[in-house]
This record gives structure tokens, sequence and C-alpha cells, in this order.
């Protein structure tokens, strides 16, 4: 039955053919609704339909929610449906809300004493009920519901829909969840490409790890007393000084990152690189090529470094930092893969020097272009599972420390030392394993290089991941017993007079992936120690280990090299010294399992 306008010269006899205006309105009137029961079809057989002015649940709402008698030839006049607050205050709103409760409590219980006292009806009278009984429960639920989340709103029966309903809750938590997933989406979809981004600044940047395929070409070149007339004892030095300058660059670098962003930052990284490998493709001085590889890339790539994991780590909460910076730190280590086979095919069709104008021009325009995708977070983004409120207040205190107090605290002198042997280690062999494993491979050697790569891309990962689950210190001390384990196996590997090739690439690919888990848990230990406000030019401070480490071992390995011909005593050196830096590494007390905590507090806090 729909309702029809009343005309004001013929109100009386057009009364009888009117819908009350309440019928059927949920929250309102219990009488019109869906599968009505019997006492609602009395109801409406006697009063709603042009009667109801003779119904008592008319006269109370008419009455009393307008403040005036019904005028005979026009409708009342309804006002706003009462609050909670009104029932506190108004006895008539009180009795108003007691009826909407009541009346559905009263079909309940009425239908549940038909139904006990007649245990011989027929199976679809006492279906009948029963329905009865589970339809007003439903409908109690909605009032109950009903008067907590829509009576404040208020709205006149005549103005379109009803108060806000469980089904209509249901539909707006359902459009905000929707929102918010909307909006977590899409900062996840930014974040990774950022992360991303990242990952294919690294992936050309890591043209570092490949030296040993320009050192073999250059060594070739002073044996042949061809353009390059160095010292055998110094040709390693541009890589070195690249180590060592990179390392300190990102002091710097990570200033700049902190106050103008990774865009800028990774921008200028490029073209340094790129100035620097120009500059490499016009010279075969010694002095020019430590300028061009070991100062100007060096600069650059700790430019383009240092602005890649910052940004990425932003985007996302505290259980995915391990994860995020071993992807994002995985292209520089996996660059060797294609770089390695790509430099001995460049170096032996054009040489070194045209090589050098080729990966010059080419890093230069990848490294600018993937810069622009660089970009942090907006201000006051809070990322999916970072703390929050109480569990913010529980995190550990270190959060936001400035790099003037980061060096007053001795846990960053211990993870100081710890990366200094980490990196040395793994650098001293990276910066030679072509060398190594020429006598095994012959023209092939740049396979160990590939192979090598690919476990320092893993290593980084599959550290981030672990040290996700177990905490950073333990990782760190497993992977730097395993890393002295394979040093003191390469002993023989490598000194053999025929070295076996397959145990040379295993041994060359375990000790890549021991070395690549640093990249991974320093940063890491970084953010959850001192917070990502000054990140960059924290772990600036703590990444010149890295560059010292691969200076002073490489220079080292390179110095007994020349003195005994072998390695042994290089690779002595450093299983010693790993098995110390494992020692103070138990020392350290895990920033990881102090988050875990945090998280947990917050989960509960949420819960309750």
């Amino acid at each position: 039955m729909n309702a029809q306008p009343i005309s004001t010269t013929s109100a009386s006899s057009e009364a009888k053919k009117v819908v009350c205006r309440f019928f059927g309105r949920e929250g309102w009137c219990d009488v019109g609704g869906p599968d009505p029961s019997a006492h609602d079809v009395e109801t409406m057989v006697r009063f709603c339909n042009g009667r109801f002015g003779g119904c008592a649940r008319y006269r109370m709402l008419a009455e009393k929610w307008s403040g005036m008698a019904p005028v005979e030839g026009e409708l009342p006049r309804i006002p706003q449906r009462p609050t909670l607050r009104g029932a506190a205050s108004s006895e008539v709103t009180r009795g108003v809300l007691q009826h909407e409760l009541r009346t559905p409590l009263a079909a309940i219980l009425t239908s549940a004493e038909i139904l006990a006292a007649n245990p011989d009806r027929d199976a679809e009278t006492r279906q009948k009920f029963t329905k009865i009984i589970c339809e007003e429960s439903n409908r109690l639920k909605k009032t109950v519901e009903a008067l907590f989340d829509g009576l404040e709103e208020g709205i006149e029966p005549g103005e379109g829909a009803s108060p806000i309903g469980f089904s209509d809750k249901k539909s707006i938590d359902n459009a905000v969840i929707t929102e918010k997933g909307r909006k977590t989406m899409e900062s996840n979809k930014k974040g990774w490409t950022v992360a991303l981004a990242g990952t294919g600044i690294n992936l050309a940047l890591g043209i570092l790890y490949t030296w040993s395929i320009f050192k073999g070409a250059i060594k070739s070149s002073i044996d042949a007393k061809g353009d390059f007339n160095w010292d055998p004892a110094s040709i390693n030095d541009p890589y070195a000084v690249c180590c060592l300058v990179f390392a300190f660059a990102m002091i710097v670098a990570g200033k700049v990152q902190d106050k103008f962003g990774p865009r800028l930052t990774s921008l200028m990284g490029g073209l340094l690189v790129g100035a620097g490998f120009v500059l490499l493709s016009t010279t075969t001085n010694y002095w020019m090529w430590v300028l061009g590889f070991g100062v100007m890339a060096g600069f650059g790539i700790g430019f383009g470094y240092s602005a890649a994991t910052p940004p990425a780590l932003k985007w996302f909460g505290p259980a995915k930092t391990g994860l995020i910076a071993g992807i994002v730190v995985s292209g520089f280590g996996l660059a060797s893969v294609y770089i390695a086979p790509l430099a001995t095919y460049l170096v032996n069709n054009y040489g070194v020097q045209k090589s050098m104008l080729i990966f010059g021009l080419a890093f230069a325009v990848v490294v600018s272009a993937l810069s622009m995708l660089l970009v942090n977070p907006p201000q006051g983004y809070v990322p999916v599972g970072a703390l929050q409120g109480a569990a913010a207040k529980k995190a550990p205190a270190a959060n936001d420390v400035p790099p003037s107090q980061i060096v007053k605290n001795i846990n960053f002198y211990t993870l100081w030392a710890a990366f200094f042997v980490g990196s040395g280690a793994g650098l001293m062999v990276i910066g030679s394993v072509a060398g190594m494993a020429k006598a095994a491979l012959g023209p092939m050697a740049f396979l160990a290089v590939a192979l090598m790569a690919i476990g320092n891309a893993g290593g980084r990962i599959v550290a981030g991941l672990l040290s996700d689950k177990i905490g950073r210190a333990r990782t760190l001390f497993i992977m730097m017993v395993a890393q002295a384990a394979c040093m003191f196996a390469a002993i023989p590997i490598v000194g053999a007079a025929t070295p076996s090739a397959v145990m040379l690439v295993a041994i060359a690919t375990g000790i890549g992936f021991n070395y690549g888990t640093n990249l991974s848990l320093f940063p890491s230990f970084a953010k959850d120690m001192w917070g990502l406000k000054n990140f960059g030019m924290n772990y600036g401070i703590l990444f010149s280990a890295w560059g010292i480490g691969g200076f002073v071992m490489g220079r080292v390995s390179e110095m007994l090299k020349a003195s005994t011909g072998k390695y042994d005593l290089g690779f002595i050196t450093a299983g010693v010294l790993l098995l110390v830096g494992a020692g103070l590494v138990l020392t350290l007390r895990d920033s990881r399992k102090a988050v875990a905590v945090a998280e947990e507090a917050e989960r509960v806090a949420k819960a309750a």
C-alpha cells in the first residue's frame, strides 16, 4: 500500500483512504514489515488504512512527538526522531523508545508461549511461529543497533530514508574498509615502485663488483708492455680507492638525502658515475684512473646507493624492514650477473677505454631516469604495521637518534667493527675472484664473477627475510661464522695446482652469499636502533666501515699475494677476523626483538 496526498478541502473523507505515514517504517512502527505476524495483520486491518487516528500507537507518536493533537483534515507534523540523550531527559521520549523495544520482545515471548502450550500443533503452524520468533529477534537486534548508531542523526518520517539501521551501518563500515583498503593498496603500489626503482639504480651502480674484469685487462696490458704502464702492485688501487670514497661519500650523500630527498641525490650520483667513466675512456694514466674510477665513480656510487634504500624503507612497516632492504641492495650485488659477461664482451671487442665510454653513458641515462621514481612518503604517512599509540611509547627509546649521539653508543662501535670485518673479507675476494678463477676456468672466468654475484644478491634477500624472523644479531652471527668457514675452506681449493672449477665456483658463491648478508643487515640495524629521521647520515657513518674494510683488507691481500704468490695468508687473516667479529656480535642486544615486543603491545591495545 502506498501513501496518497490529502486534499485540505476534503480531509475528512480522504482521511479514511490514507495509509498511516508510520506504516512499514522500521524503527518507527513495527507493523507493516515483511512477513507480518497474525497480530500485525489484525492491526493493519483495524487501523493502518485510513483509521489510524484510532490507533493508540499512532496517537502516541503523533501527539507526544509533535507536541500537538492531530487536527482533522491534516497530517500531523512530526519532528526529528528522539535521541538517547533525549530519552535520558524526557519521559515522553523514553516511553516511545521503550515501546519500540517492547513490541518485538512481546511477539517473541507470545510465540514461544504458544509453541510451549501447544506441543501437538502441526508442523506448518509450529514452523510459522518459529519463523516469527526468528524475525522478531532480528528486528529487536536492528532496533537496538539503530538506537546507538542512528538516533543522533534523526530524520522525519516523511523525508526520505529511515534512520540508520544495522544494514546501513554495515554498508558504511564496508565503505570505510574499502576506502582504507584502496589507500593501502595505493601506498603499497607506490612503495614497491620506489623499492624496484632503487633496485634498478643499484643494478647499474653495481659495476664496482666487476672490477676484476677490468683489472684482468689492465694486467694483460701491463704484462704485454701495452698502454697501461702501471706498477703491478698498484693495479688494485682504483678499486680500493673507490670503495673508500664510496663509503665516505655515503655520509655526505646521507645528509643530502635527509635534507633534499632521494631524487636529487640519486640524480647527482648517476651523473658523477657517468662523468667518471667518460673520463676513463680518454686516458690510461694511473692517477687519472684513481680520479675517475676511485674518486668520481666512488662519489657517484655513494650518492646513488645512499638514495636507493631509505625511501623504500619509509614506505613499509618494521615487519618488512629486512626484506625491503635486502631486495633494494640485492640489485648492487646482482649487477655482476649481466655486467661481467657484458664487460668481458666489450673489452674483448672494443678495448677497455671504449667499454668505459659505453658504460658511462648508459649508466648516466639509466640512473637519472630511475631517480625520478624515488620519492619519500607524504608527511604524516604511517606504513601498515608501524607502531602507533601506546605501542610507540613502548618501542625502543633510541628512535630518531641524531648522528652526534650514535657515536657515543658502544653498539655503534660493535656494529662498525663487525661491518669492517664482514665487508673487508668479502671485498678482498670479490676484487680478485676473476684472477683466482682464471687457472680453472680460463676465458670463462667471468662465470665465477657472475655466480658469485647471484650468491651476493641472494644473501641480501635471505638474510633480510631471516632477520625479520629470528632477529638481526642472531642472523649476523650465523653469517659471520659461515663466512669464516668459507675462508678456511678456500685455502686448499684456490691453492691447488689444478683447482676444481666446480669447487672454486661453489666457494666463491658461498663467500658472495655471506658477504651480501652484510648489506641488508646493517641498514636494518641502523633503522631499528636509530630510526628513519636521520637514517641517511647515520647509515652513512656506519657504512664507512665498509669502505675502510674493503680498502685495508683488499690492500693487505694484494701485498700478501705479491710477497708470497699465494692467497693463503689473506684467507687465514680474514677467517680469524671474522670469528672475532662474530664474538663481538654476541654482545649486541637484538633490536628486532624489541620491535616485535612493541608490535605485540600494539596488537593487544587494538584488541582491547
